[in-house]
């Protein structure tokens, strides 16, 4: 090959861009469905060319800066909600040019819920801007009619396209800006369509520019891919400040909102909501929605406290074995992990003695909250073994502590604030790991009972064992006979 054609061969390989990542920037010669840099699926694009790199040069700034200790923090005060729970997971409100991506599946109840803090912030003379993308102006207005949301200071425009949004934005001048959702709107500016890598993007970072050179709060409504994930470039989180996660089974009616990322305040709060056909309401103590009603223990029931954020919720969690001729029986849960509850099951069987073999095992949390702490394991063990047995526990008690492998009970954090809220309900008895109580003081008229193990705990329930782990140290079923000669050559 001649020194021309090798030279135009290497310029036309240096030229070539190749696909490149929209999230992450890494590159290829040749285009694969996942980026195997930063593994997200479908984000390997056509690369544009780079023309050769400006040299950045020094100018003027336009504000000199000046000491720490001399900015002013007045435009980095919070105002209201107007709605007590999302203040709560904001840390104390909005601030004024903060921007707030909330995010969750379809139907959990967003627009709802950000329909209703427009409608109390232009109750208290603020101008409420609220671009929607996903329906019509007349389905926006019919929910705010059911909700009570109709407000003069409260306009709506129902926008698709980027430029106009801004143009509303302009003329309007709101201190509150709602857009439903970031995925529907889209730039002219970019060729593609509405909802991809690039048009979130662009859409993201104008509606950021604008709210932070007018302190104008924004809040911003993202949808959420099959796995639970915020759909879109994972940039659009970094960019904005506060990012919150809207929770909930469309079967009840409890609604959970969390911050993941907030620049202004704690993410380890936790906001409950109850959304009904009127609307959505806070709920300031929401216990009372996870406690079955009964006027005699049933059997299969255990009551335990687990922290949602840093609020403690009293759950009930409710068992039922039932014996079966299948050869495989069945495990069904609900509200819980389906392999820890398992995993308590094999724990039960082994060091307990509990037979559940040839049983039928259906384990459930009430209200349709979701228990993926390990604080509940001991009161899973205890509502499968009372419905084994068929024995209820002492009314009034709850049962706290991560249960082990080897059949003890683990220390948990927060013990003194799940004993407080359980002891405010009216709870008397308690069992809780060892080492608590030298720690953490019971609350007046309840009683404490430490427990190391599994089989202590089944003790003090006054549950008879099968097993028994002085006479039987391997497990199982001390009536079964061993090998004679096992482990022998």
């Amino acid at each position: 090959m001649s020194t021309s054609s090798a030279g135009r061969a290497k310029r036309s390989g240096r030229d070539n861009p190749g696909y490149r990542c929209a999230e992450c920037g890494w590159s290829t010669v040749k285009w694969v469905g996942r980026c195997g840099e930063c593994q997200a699926w479908g984000t390997v694009m056509d690369a544009v060319p780079a023309a050769a790199a400006p040299v950045t040069k020094a100018r003027a700034a336009a504000q000199k800066a000046q000491p720490i200790g001399e900015v002013t923090t007045e435009n980095a005060k919070t105002w209201s909600t107007g709605v007590e729970e999302l203040d709560r997971v904001l840390g104390g409100g909005i601030v004024s040019g903060a921007v707030v991506l909330l995010a969750g599946e379809p139907g959990v109840g967003k627009s709802t819920l950000l329909l209703d803090v427009a409608s109390r912030a232009a109750q208290n003379s603020r101008t409420v801007l609220y671009v929607t993308g996903e329906e019509s102006a007349s389905q926006v207005r019919v929910r705010a009619e059911r909700i009570g949301a109709l407000r003069p200071r409260l306009l709506l425009a129902a926008e698709t396209d980027l430029s106009t949004v801004l143009g509303h934005v302009e003329d309007v001048k709101p201190d509150l800006l709602v857009v439903d959702s970031v995925q529907t709107i889209a730039s002219d500016a970019i060729d593609s369509s509405a909802g991809s890598v690039s048009q979130v993007r662009e859409v993201a970072a104008s509606l950021i520019r604008v709210a932070k050179e007018r302190g104008m709060a924004t809040l911003l409504v993202g949808h959420v891919t099959k796995d639970g994930s915020i759909a879109g470039p994972r940039v659009l989180e970094h960019l904005v400040d506060v990012v919150c996660q809207f929770e909930g089974d469309r079967h009840s009616r409890l609604r959970l909102v969390r911050a993941v990322k907030n620049r202004y305040g704690p993410t380890d709060e936790v906001g409950c909501f109850d959304l009904s056909e009127v609307g959505i309401v806070g709920l300031t103590d929401p216990s009372g929605l996870f406690l079955s009603q009964h006027e005699n223990p049933v059997p299969g029931t255990c009551v335990s406290v687990t922290l949602e954020g840093r609020r403690p919720l009293v759950s009930e969690v409710q068992a039922l074995v039932a014996p079966t001729a299948a050869n495989n029986p069945r495990r069904a849960t609900s509200g819980l992990d389906n392999s820890r509850v398992s995993m308590i099951l094999a724990v039960l069987e082994r060091r307990a003695g509990a037979r559940l073999s040839n049983n039928d095992v259906y384990v459930s949390t009430v209200g349709g909250v979701r228990l993926a702490e390990p604080a509940c394991d001991l009161a899973v063990a205890l509502a499968v073994a009372g419905a084994a047995i068929d024995r209820p526990l002492a009314a009034g008690t709850i049962a706290i502590g991560e249960v082990g492998l080897a059949g003890e009970v683990r220390p948990v954090a927060g013990v003194g604030r799940r004993l407080a809220e359980a002891g405010r309900l009216g709870f008397t008895t308690a069992f809780v790991p060892t080492g608590t109580k030298e720690a953490v003081p019971a609350p007046d008229g309840m009683i404490v009972y430490e427990v190391p193990d599994l089989i202590t705990a089944l003790s003090r329930a006054t549950f008879p064992l099968v097993g028994n782990q002085g006479s039987n140290p391997g497990g199982g079923h001390p009536d079964r006979p061993r090998e004679e000669g096992r482990g022998r050559r």
